[in-house]
């Protein structure tokens, strides 16, 4: 009987946030393919070694992922969704530690700077930066580590066996992390879409992109994000990355015959749901 599982390609090891977003939009019952960039999720999707990929690509605190819109254009593969999960991070040490043993605390870059009001009532802690939430896990498990604690999820805890010594130590409690899922143009489903990703440029005149909010605002399509980033290479030139919601289909497709009036390298970059929280 064929592999019916779906392949996901996350940037990060087992028990990540990243495979954390996949659980909650897949489902568990999936086969994850651990990657170490997020260049290497989408390689791993071209190559055939996987059928999706789960991209970080904003969060509420630390901001937009700005390297992964860059993604987006350069490999072209369809956006089909997308959902929002809450990050919360816990202090998890070997079984057995005390608290009071900690010498060292470890995590991602952006995991530590959403703690840093916690630790500043530590300040014995010395706190080092790694690649991933999940794999400083691993490390203390497979080293054994008794005086250091990773920063992560308890999808990781207990993967790794470890034991939460503080839970919820981020300073911002309504921190999440907004993840596209992206496939290729063959696997991508039909759906009745209601949410929109779209990348273009305007000409560097007065007004040009004011033209383009116009025509959303006028068909009653609602700009949920927009993000400008440089072209490369050329000066004064940008790419608007910019998300879009409606509730009927002519509305958004009227606003896009119109639009194209007024950009250039207009791409869609995908059409699907919008993620809605299951209470």
């Amino acid at each position: 009987m064929p592999n019916t599982k779906p392949r996901v390609a996350i940037q990060g090891i087992r028990a990540s946030f990243h495979e954390e977003a996949a659980f909650r939009y897949f489902g568990e019952d999936i086969d994850t393919v651990e990657c170490n960039t997020f260049k290497e999720t989408f390689e791993a999707l071209k190559k055939g070694e996987a059928d999706y990929v789960v991209m970080a690509i904003e969060n509420s605190i630390a901001g937009s992922l700005l390297p992964n819109y860059t993604l987006l254009l350069n490999y072209n593969f369809p956006v089909v969704g997308e959902v929002y999960l809450p990050i919360q991070l816990h202090l998890m040490a070997l079984p057995g530690v005390k608290f009071e043993d900690v010498k060292t605390a470890m995590s991602h870059p952006i995991a530590i700077r959403q703690c840093v009001d916690f630790f500043e009532g530590f300040p014995h802690i010395k706190v080092v930066e790694s690649n991933d939430t999940a794999a400083c896990a691993k490390r203390i498990r497979d080293e054994q580590l008794t005086d250091t604690v990773a920063i992560a999820n308890t999808l990781a805890a207990k993967m790794y066996g470890l034991d939460i010594l503080e839970r919820r130590i981020e300073s911002n409690k309504k921190n999440f992390t907004r993840f596209l899922i992206l496939t290729t143009h063959e696997n991508a489903g039909k759906v009745e879409p209601n949410k929109a990703s779209l990348c273009f440029q305007v000409g560097n005149e007065v007004g040009a992109l004011a033209k383009v909010l116009n025509i959303l605002a006028e068909q009653n399509v609602n700009m949920s994000k927009i993000q400008s980033m440089p072209v490369l290479g050329k000066r004064n030139e940008y790419n608007f990355y910019v998300d879009v919601e409606w509730s009927e289909q002519k509305q958004y497709d009227n606003a896009i015959r119109q639009i194209l009036k007024y950009t250039h390298n207009f791409n869609i970059l995908g059409e699907y749901k919008r993620y809605e929280e299951v209470v």
